[in-house]
């Protein structure tokens, strides 16, 4: 049985452990309000850019001046995993569901015989992918120094997908992240980002707004706008995903702050009720010896 000296000190543990959850908490719930209205704010372009790639590709797909971000290059022989993750722990099962949706894709493409190579943002997402997956990681990002996220991160990271593309490094790019729902719900998933005309397809719900019988015309042509918007639509995901994560990671950082916060409340109270039984104990233990050294005399 521990001391009173040995429980008093892990009390005391456990109260400050208590205290820096409770600060994490509170911190997290401040952020996550931002990163929420930031998230929620970056879906409207992102809904409406992937319109606009809609209707141009309707009158795009067979085409032979098609661009190769729009239809794919006609292979599909290596895949490009963007897998983003968050830099730091301590926000539950966060980064393991988003490695774990990648490690369900990576089974899945390898079962068919494709390639898979890993593009991972986030410390902790390589952490566990580079056990298993060593050999397949192309590159590796970081974004623990960037103090705040913004537009130029996601147009360097989606440059860099482009370059390789257009290099022949891989056929198909798949983007890997969690989507916010609330506070309490993350969903990992992996969307297409090239060849575009697949993510069209994935995305079926979405078929634009109702024209009523009215076509678009566009000036430029079709091909010439595709040019400028398929990169732009790319960065624009990769943002809309990197904030999806902030927020996920947030909501889910506060709340394991506050379970962890309820976890420590009650092994403080445990703690103290053992701590009193056995200050308890040897009280009446000393009484004893003291009531039998008096008959004994």
């Amino acid at each position: 049985m521990a001391s009173l000296k040995d429980l008093k000190n892990r009390i005391s543990s456990v109260k400050n452990t208590q205290k820096i959850t409770k600060a994490m908490q509170m911190v997290a719930a401040a952020k996550l309000r931002k990163a929420q209205e930031a998230a929620e704010n970056a879906r409207p372009y992102a809904e409406r850019i992937n319109n606009v790639i809609t209707n141009l590709a309707s009158s795009m797909v067979g085409v032979g001046d098609a661009p190769e971000l729009l239809v794919g290059n006609g292979r599909e022989d290596t895949v490009l995993l963007v897998v983003a993750t968050a830099d730091r722990g301590l926000c539950g099962g966060f980064n393991t569901n988003i490695v774990r949706k990648a490690r369900e894709e990576i089974v899945a493409l390898e079962g068919q015989g494709k390639t898979v190579k890993l593009f991972l943002i986030g410390k902790k997402g390589y952490d566990q992918l580079n056990r298993l997956y060593h050999d397949n990681i192309v590159k590796f990002i970081s974004l623990k120094e960037e103090r705040k996220l913004h537009a130029g991160i996601a147009q360097n990271i989606g440059e860099t997908i482009t370059e390789m593309f257009r290099e022949g490094e891989f056929d198909v790019c798949k983007l890997v992240y969690s989507k916010f729902v609330n506070v309490m719900t993350q969903d990992a998933v992996a969307n297409t980002l090239i060849p575009a005309i697949a993510s069209i397809d994935e995305d079926n719900e979405d078929t634009g707004p109702d024209l009523k019988g009215a076509i678009y015309t566009y000036e430029p042509d079709e091909a010439g706008i595709l040019r400028v918007l398929l990169p732009r639509n790319i960065n624009t995901q990769i943002f809309t995903a990197l904030l999806e994560n902030q927020a996920g990671e947030m909501g889910s950082k506060m709340t394991a702050m506050d379970n962890a916060t309820r976890n420590a409340g009650e092994m403080i109270d445990k703690l103290t009720l053992t701590f009193n039984r056995t200050r308890q104990a040897q009280i009446t233990s000393e009484l004893i010896e003291i009531i039998s050294g008096a008959e004994a005399l």
